[in-house]
């Protein structure tokens, strides 16, 4: 290991908060897990638990494990913070069907007295509804995708923590919106959206690509941030700037295009069923 990378790591310590959130959110999720099990073998069964908890694993290597301070220090590493967070940890999360375990894996004194309330109000779920429409969702995620990379928002974030913890939340929240349509977790309704689901994943590795491909060809450091900063690696900002891109170009389209095959053959058997 270099001495840039150990130094990091040795001033890297787990964030307390967030890894107790993590650590409890997997506690309830799996005690709600073993609980519907109970009644629900056949829709849950343990790859939807491992599914989940790596989904959380994932946000912590993200945002709490050493990447982030590589992240402060390169963005090639930054990018692939932001994948994490944006394109592995939601589906996996969703792939768990968390809404149902997280209830039942609650303790009564907290879900009856505290939960019940918030759940049983329309306007909550009425917003919920609204929030997973897919063009609502789309436009979430690649709004808030565009509006971080612009660089004054991008060199803000870095520049406070306090905003860069905002920016990780937006990403990760308006993803799990993004990808809520895709993946349709029970108990939403099981009937598929339907063929605009290819062009609502294309349009948006076109997004990912147009930002991709101007950092990848811009012939200066786009953010400013990079050049204040010493970079301990010895990096070049250009370099590590369409080392960045390239990731971002062809990680992020592969997390979309993938889907988008699957997407295809579920429509095309559904249509050769209805077919028969």
């Amino acid at each position: 290991m270099s001495p840039e990378s150990r130094a990091i790591f040795e001033e890297w310590s787990p964030p307390i908060f967030l890894t107790t959130t993590l650590a409890l959110s997997a506690i309830v999720y799996t005690r709600g897990w073993f609980a519907i099990r109970k009644t629900r073998r056949a829709l849950f069964p343990k790859w939807r638990l491992i599914a989940f908890l790596l989904g959380l694993a994932v946000i912590w290597i993200a945002i709490a494990s050493p990447l982030d301070g590589f992240a402060d220090a390169l963005l090639s590493a930054h990018m692939v913070e932001h994948l994490l967070l944006m394109s592995f940890a939601p589906p996996l999360l969703l792939l768990g069907y968390p809404a149902v375990p997280l209830l039942r894996g609650l303790p009564r004194i907290i879900l009856i007295p505290v939960l019940g309330p918030v759940l049983r109000f329309k306007g909550l779920r009425r917003l919920g509804h609204f929030l997973v429409i897919p063009l609502v969702a789309w436009f979430a995620m690649n709004l808030t995708f565009l509006g971080w990379h612009v660089p004054a928002a991008y060199d803000f974030a870095l520049e406070h923590e306090r905003w860069h913890e905002v920016e990780h939340l937006l990403f990760l929240s308006t993803s799990i919106l993004f990808w809520w349509p895709l993946i349709r977790p029970w108990p939403t309704s099981a009937r598929y959206p339907g063929w605009y689901m290819l062009p609502y994943l294309i349009m948006a590795d076109i997004v990912n690509t147009a930002l991709s491909a101007f950092l990848a060809f811009c012939d200066r450091p786009v953010y400013a941030y990079y050049l204040q900063q010493p970079n301990p690696f010895n990096i070049s900002p250009q370099s590590d700037q369409v080392v960045g891109a390239v990731i971002m170009w062809v990680l992020g389209s592969l997390v979309f295009l993938i889907p988008a095959v699957f997407v295809t053959l579920k429509l095309l058997r559904q249509e050769s069923a209805l077919r028969v």
